[in-house]
């Protein structure tokens, strides 16, 4: 994989690759102890979700069957996801590095596996989310700033200088 480059390239960069995938648990079987169904599946099941850059889409995978769902739409140039911590919402980083629409942000429902409304900031690079999950933050690789997002309304605050 050949990354953009970026200002700060080695940052970026390795938040882009770091984020290339992300692991949810989902919730245990419910199937009653003792039965054949409660052997059938592990504990506790994870869902990777893997980003295709080359046809803007995320999917999700169940790593207990092996078996990718159906791909999700989202932005151009997916680069980076993180999940909140309570594993309801994946926030997908939609770099559009060839500049044919907006930058944008798209959150997933990791219940349904859809995609919601694409949140626009600018030039974004990579995204961490608080522990609280009330709060992610994107970074803008072309203007130095780091840019909030309020994960209750999924709306872009005011973007925050930094320097690296």
């Amino acid at each position: 994989m050949q990354l953009p480059n970026f200002p700060r390239r080695r940052l970026i960069g390795a938040a882009a690759i770091a984020c290339a995938a992300a692991l949810i648990p989902t919730a245990a079987s419910a199937a009653p102890a003792g039965s054949p169904a409660s052997l059938a599946r592990p504990a506790h099941p994870v869902t990777a979700y893997v980003l295709s850059r080359g046809s803007d889409t995320v999917t999700a995978i169940d790593t207990v069957t092996n078996k990718a769902g159906k791909a999700i739409t989202v932005g151009v140039d997916p680069v980076a996801i993180a999940i909140t911590p309570n594993g309801k919402t994946a926030y997908v980083v939609d770099g559009n590095f060839e500049g044919s629409g907006p930058s944008t942000v798209t959150p997933i429902d990791t219940v349904t596996n859809k995609a919601g409304k694409a949140i626009t900031v600018g030039s974004p690079a990579s995204i961490a989310i608080m522990p609280n999950r009330k709060t992610a933050y994107v970074t803008a690789y072309t203007s130095d700033t780091v840019i909030p997002i309020n994960t209750s309304t999924n709306k872009a605050g005011n973007a925050l200088p930094w320097r690296a």
